[in-house]
């Protein structure tokens, strides 16, 4: 397992990177936005982890940016923590197997979500290629939120 980042909305992505970058010292790594999805994505890194961040894409901190108005309340504000996992299948079973319940199934082959007792969320992404599609993963529906 690989620890890859921790992800927290913004509601005023100028002044989020105003307080991560300018004032907490943070340097941005990447930026992706998606017009499809109404969202920019701003991952951001400790000065000295900022080229391990770029050739491995962690350790960061994710800013989602929702660009239509959207009110975080309940702890929404706070996304997800993400880790990359040598075989998102293998994860996946000992984690149901344990009696976790897979919240968002990895059908794909590439992403699951799962919760902490305290209702954290959690990303897993195959490291590499997605692995091809295979059940009861391609078919399980998903279980609450994530």
């Amino acid at each position: 397992m690989h620890y890859l980042h921790t992800m927290v909305r913004a509601s005023d992505l100028d002044a989020s990177l105003d307080f991560y970058c300018n004032k907490l010292g943070l340097v941005e790594v990447n930026r992706y936005d998606s017009e499809g999805g109404r969202f920019t994505l701003v991952y951001l890194a400790a000065p000295g982890d900022a080229q391990r961040a770029r050739e491995e894409s962690s350790p960061l901190l994710e800013i989602t940016w929702n660009w239509d108005p959207e009110n975080y309340s309940g702890g929404r504000n706070f996304g997800h923590l993400a880790y990359r996992v040598d075989d998102i299948y293998a994860i996946c079973q000992r984690l149901l197997d344990a009696g976790v319940t897979i919240n968002r199934p990895p059908r794909d082959g590439h992403m699951a979500f799962i919760r902490s007792p305290d209702g954290i969320s959690i990303e897993l992404l195959q490291a590499g290629e997605s692995l091809p599609a295979a059940e009861p993963w391609a078919s399980m529906p998903n279980t609450g939120s994530w």
